[in-house]
C-alpha cells in the first residue's frame, strides 16, 4: 500500500479543488491502467476532469490504488491505476497531493457481484480500459501511447478489469504469451 494513502496527511498539502496534476507529474508515473467511459477516448476523461482524488481499495486478491478524476457534474470520468509496471515513487509523490477516499466496497458474495456487474452493463455505465504510458505534450497538453505490460502487470490489470467490469485490450511484453490479450467481462 502506498505510504501516501496510508499515512495521515494535513490538508495544506492537498491541491485546491479544481487543480489537477500536471502532464509532467502524470508522465513521471510511467505505465498505468487507464479506465475511461466508452463514449470518450483514452484521454477524453483528462479533457473533462475538473478535480481528482486518490482512491484505494482492497479485496480478497489484494490492494488497488487509483487516481480518480471527476467532471463538472461530479461524475468519475477517468481513472488511472497503479500497476507493477508503474514507477512507485513517482506514484507516491503524485497521490500525496490529493485527498484520499476509499473505493466503493465490492464486498459480497458471487451473486451480489454478478448482479452489480449486470446492473452496470444494463445501466450503460461500463468502463473501457487500456494500458498507457502518459507523456507531457507540447505546452500544457497530455499525450499517451499504448504500453505493453509485464506478465505481473497483465495479471493485475485483469483483476482490476474484472472488479470494475471493464472491457479492453492489453499488450503483453512476454515472448511466451500472445502479444495481444482482449478482455471482455
Amino acid at each position: 500500500m502506498s505510504r501516501a494513502l496510508s499515512a495521515l496527511r494535513s490538508t495544506d498539502r492537498y491541491l485546491r479543488p479544481g487543480q489537477l496534476p500536471s502532464p509532467e507529474q502524470l508522465a513521471a508515473v510511467g505505465t498505468v491502467l487507464c479506465l475511461y467511459r466508452p463514449e470518450s477516448s483514452e484521454l477524453g476523461g483528462w479533457k473533462h476532469a475538473v478535480s481528482a482524488h486518490a482512491c484505494q481499495g482492497m479485496d480478497s486478491e489484494g490492494i488497488r490504488e487509483s487516481l480518480c478524476f471527476a467532471d463538472a457534474r461530479g461524475r468519475c470520468c477517468w481513472r488511472l491505476y497503479l500497476l507493477p509496471d508503474s514507477d512507485f515513487l513517482a506514484w507516491d509523490r503524485l497521490v500525496s497531493a490529493f485527498p484520499a477516499r476509499p473505493e466503493p466496497s465490492n464486498d459480497g458474495g458471487v451473486a451480489e457481484r454478478l448482479w452489480r456487474r449486470l446492473a452496470t452493463r444494463l445501466g450503460g455505465e461500463p468502463w473501457r480500459m487500456c494500458a498507457l504510458r502518459l507523456h507531457a505534450g507540447d505546452g500544457q497538453g497530455l499525450a499517451a501511447s499504448v504500453a505493453s505490460l509485464s506478465a505481473l502487470g497483465a495479471t493485475a490489470a485483469r483483476r482490476i478489469a474484472r472488479v470494475e467490469g471493464a472491457d479492453g485490450e492489453l499488450w503483453i511484453d512476454d515472448a511466451n504469451v500472445a502479444p495481444l490479450l482482449h478482455l471482455s467481462s
